[in-house]
């Protein structure tokens, strides 16, 4: 699992409890939702990956917005047993790991001759350790493997969410996505903690 809760923050606050009262799995669910909402990233018969998925808030707001001809692939180090919609499939496994082979085996259950996503979202955070060079150069390399599944598996059009720390480094990713995309953002929703150091780059429109 990629997404873990850090012990110095205060679990419960204002979106952990809107989360519980929506049916939500976890307050990260309105981060997507905010960007989403800015950004109008999925749409209704959109394809989509969500890397790094547990526990499934991601993928529950993506079955609300994809209608019944989208679909989703949802991967995870940590197994997920929920059924979140008729085409979302989850699987457990590791993305630095996910070839085209793989994919297309998962993808060939959802959607007829599959080729490309039309999303791809990360919102992967490594396992904290408090050293905060190794936590920020964790998480730049979780980015970058987001990026380069966006390379190869988003069709031209498509959009790319991607959480990562921030550090100096962060800049030459930015760069990288600028080559990309038409449009490139950064962004820090309302609903992330203010001690955290995380934010989201979102490239639009694949060149």
């Amino acid at each position: 699992m990629y997404i873990l809760a850090m012990g110095r923050f205060n679990t419960k606050d204002y979106y952990f409890d809107k989360a519980k009262a929506g049916g939500f799995k976890a307050r990260s669910v309105f981060k997507l939702e905010e960007i989403d909402r800015s950004l109008k990233i999925i749409q209704a018969d959109s394809v989509v990956i969500d890397l790094g998925c547990s526990p499934g808030s991601w993928l529950q707001y993506v079955a609300e917005k994809i209608g019944p001809k989208g679909a989703a692939l949802g991967i995870d180090l940590t197994e997920i047993n929920d059924q979140f919609h008729p085409r979302i499939k989850t699987v457990q496994g590791d993305c630095f790991a996910l070839g085209p082979e793989q994919i297309t085996a998962y993808m060939v259950e959802l959607v007829n001759n599959f080729s490309a996503f039309d999303v791809v979202l990360s919102d992967m955070a490594p396992k904290t350790t408090g050293i905060k060079h190794v936590d920020q150069t964790r998480s730049l390399n979780l980015a970058e493997r987001a990026v380069s599944i966006a390379e190869q598996f988003l069709k031209p059009g498509g959009h790319l969410v991607v959480k990562i720390f921030a550090s100096a480094e962060v800049s030459e990713l930015i760069y990288r996505l600028k080559r990309q995309y038409k449009t490139v953002k950064q962004m820090r929703p309302e609903s992330i903690r203010s001690a955290s150091k995380e934010f989201y780059v979102v490239g639009l429109a694949k060149k």
